[in-house]
């Protein structure tokens, strides 16, 4: 996620995408009507790509391994390349991540083809939906959650990972202790340069304009997000949307 992304903050949070246009790649199959978009991203090792079809019914995904790759087919097709570093999946775009920038010109034609097989395979994404489960964002509004909890997970899912995602990449919360959010990044935003800047000056600046009692926003890792506790499924007997319009929105 580039700092450009976020330009400017304005008054009741609103804020503007950065003028310009992204350049846009497009490449279409010989063969079959699939028709893939190429967007860069603020990480140079990473694009992102739109096949113009479905991805993930719901969520997504984020393999940074082979070995993790393995339960998805398209996913697992893609790292089978040499220099393929990272593919995170969206509900209707993929970040590919290879190792070095440089190998980009040399990967990406192997790449869409991936893809086009892929498809034209007609496979699902995952092998076995039941057991391999969507990343899990962490905005689903709990009983147990204070009303400061409620107001940054709705900030996070609303305004914040639509820009996120625009770039390639996601963000989960994590957690808030102390005045503390915590955050994981996923896709692009993982290892890129900027991504540390954008979240003092993009999200933290945000988070803290809507809710004093934020003192800072902190980046946790994969490894971190896997030792916390996974809280129960537990949603409030009202909706979201009017657990939010009771605490003023």
């Amino acid at each position: 996620l580039s700092v450009f992304g976020w330009l400017r903050f304005v008054r009741m949070g609103n804020y503007c995408k950065p003028s310009g246009h992204k350049a846009l790649i497009a490449w279409r199959s010989p063969m079959r009507s699939i028709f893939v978009q190429t967007q860069p991203t603020p990480n140079p090792k990473s694009k992102k790509l739109l096949p113009g079809k479905q991805v993930m019914d719901s969520g997504s995904m984020d393999f940074r391994t082979k070995e993790e790759a393995k339960v998805s087919p398209l996913a697992r097709r893609i790292f089978a390349l040499n220099g393929v570093d990272g593919v995170f999946l969206g509900e209707d775009f993929l970040s590919v991540t290879v190792d070095d920038e440089k190998n980009w010109p040399l990967l990406q034609a192997d790449i869409f083809t991936a893809i086009r097989e892929f498809y034209e395979e007609g496979r699902p994404i995952l092998d076995d939906p039941s057991t391999n489960k969507p990343n899990d964002a962490g905005t689903t509004i709990l009983e147990s959650d204070s009303s400061t909890v409620c107001l940054i997970k709705d900030l996070i899912e609303t305004r914040i990972r639509p820009t996120v995602q625009d770039d390639g990449g996601d963000i989960a919360y994590r957690g808030y202790e102390n005045g503390i959010v915590k955050v994981e990044l996923l896709g692009s935003c993982v290892g890129c340069p900027s991504s540390s800047v954008t979240l003092k000056q993009g999200v933290q600046n945000m988070l803290m304009h809507y809710v004093p009692e934020i003192m800072g926003v902190e980046e946790v890792s994969e490894e971190e997000t896997a030792e916390v506790i996974e809280e129960k499924d537990q949603v409030v007997g009202k909706s979201d949307f009017e657990r939010l319009k009771d605490l003023g929105f």
